[in-house]
């Protein structure tokens, strides 16, 4: 399951546990979490498992679901967090058996290899940040969450959240092109 480009439907947000549709909840909401644990692990195996577990946590505990606290999808994201804080906290450094069948599908060598390089680069340069921005940057550019839903989750204020992310995303380029290259802002 490789997924890229998702446009949050923030439409389900307002339902209640009787009226969720966990169908189309599902397919809105799932290529979110598994770019959000895409971004904060790197690993498609266990990204899918992840996802797969935090949707299991999510259906066993419906009825404790109170929309009247947070929206779905805020209710979807901290158990998609606490499983992931759980995952890191047990992990252990060693491949799965399915990584070496990771294979390009509709791109070019070259093209696979460069991309690979990149994502490699550019964990590798997230993984130098402390685990609070490390959250942020997965939420934001992994999970496609607004500043409002991130400062719910992280008990910052969203204006904070917006010049934290301004900040690493800053700090990030000016490490991957280094410090005389000038880099417009958006």
């Amino acid at each position: 399951m490789i997924v890229q480009n998702t446009v949050p439907d923030r439409s389900m947000d307002a339902l209640s546990t009787e009226e969720l549709d966990w169908d189309a909840l599902y397919a809105d909401l799932a290529p979110r979490v598994f770019n959000y644990f895409r971004y904060r692990l790197g690993r498609e195996s266990d990204v899918e498992d992840l996802t797969a577990r935090t949707f299991e946590k999510a259906w066993r505990a419906r009825a404790n679901y109170r929309r009247d606290l947070a929206g779905f999808s805020t209710w979807l994201f901290k158990i998609a967090q606490n499983v992931g804080n759980d995952y890191v906290n047990t992990w252990h450094n060693h491949l799965p058996l399915d990584a070496a069948t990771e294979v390009a599908i509709d791109d070019t060598p070259a093209l696979h290899a460069e991309r690979r390089s990149d994502l490699a680069r550019l964990a590798a340069l997230t993984a130098t940040l402390p685990a609070r921005e490390r959250e942020l940057i997965a939420l934001k550019y992994g999970a496609s969450l607004n500043n409002r839903l991130i400062a719910e989750l992280t008990g910052l204020s969203e204006s904070n959240v917006g010049t934290l992310l301004h900040r690493l995303v800053k700090t990030l380029r000016a490490q991957w092109y280094g410090p005389d290259v000038s880099v417009c802002d958006e």
